[in-house]
């Protein structure tokens, strides 16, 4: 049986706190300074010297991946209860659409800071998109239809809504929140019609839709 060393245990514990404490002061200064936040205004808001901060990451790209990976717990918090949705195809989408944009918008430093780190925008893009593929894959299934688009249309819908955020972000006033919103559901609702309908499925996009398992 292999002994286990109670104070390296105590020491690994210590710099997982440290290094949670130093990402949520990042957060924090990416919301005060924006997205070109800088190593030391980061440092000055967890209050130790630039040094120090880089003692609990290899360098600075292990700091963005942190605060990537950090920003995709917090998105997933976020839309937890959407995953097992109810109501009509138009409503479900709606709910996503509109709580993912309020997110973004709620967070516009920190989805700008994610662009801009570029590898951060992948892991919050991935988390969403791995939990829809699981959504329409098991709709795909309850219809008697092949699952394996389920991916695809996930992964594609998500850059689509992404790319589309990013740009009524960079250039307000073109359309209300609310006007994005029914706009990116009717295409999101255009592309998932087209896959049902391919497969010889009509679904009515006001109509109350079931669960997957009372489908099967």
């Amino acid at each position: 049986m292999t002994k286990v060393d109670g104070r390296a245990a105590r020491w690994a514990g210590q710099q997982e706190r440290r290094r949670a404490e130093f990402v949520d002061a990042a957060l924090a200064a990416i919301a005060e300074h924006g997205p070109e936040v800088s190593t030391e205004q980061i440092a000055e808001r967890a209050g130790v010297a630039r040094t120090r901060l880089y003692r609990h990451f290899a360098d600075a790209a292990d700091l963005q991946r942190a605060i990537a990976e950090r920003a995709a717990e917090l998105v997933t918090a976020e839309l937890a209860p959407l995953w097992h949705p109810s109501g009509s195809p138009n409503e479900m989408i709606s709910a996503v659409i509109s709580t993912h944009l309020r997110w973004l918008t709620e967070h516009v430093h920190l989805h700008r800071y994610l662009l801009r780190t570029g590898p951060g925008t992948t892991d919050v893009r991935g988390t969403i998109a791995r939990h829809l593929s699981g959504l329409f894959s098991g709709y795909l299934t309850a219809f008697g239809l092949d699952p394996a688009p389920a991916d695809t249309i996930a992964f594609g819908l998500v850059g689509y809504v992404e790319s589309a955020t990013t740009r009524w972000l960079d250039h307000p006033g073109t359309l209300s929140l609310a006007q994005l919103t029914d706009q990116l559901t009717g295409t999101i609702w255009a592309m998932l019609d087209h896959t049902l309908r391919a497969g010889g499925v009509e679904v009515d996009p006001d109509r109350p839709l079931p669960l997957p398992e009372e489908l099967g």
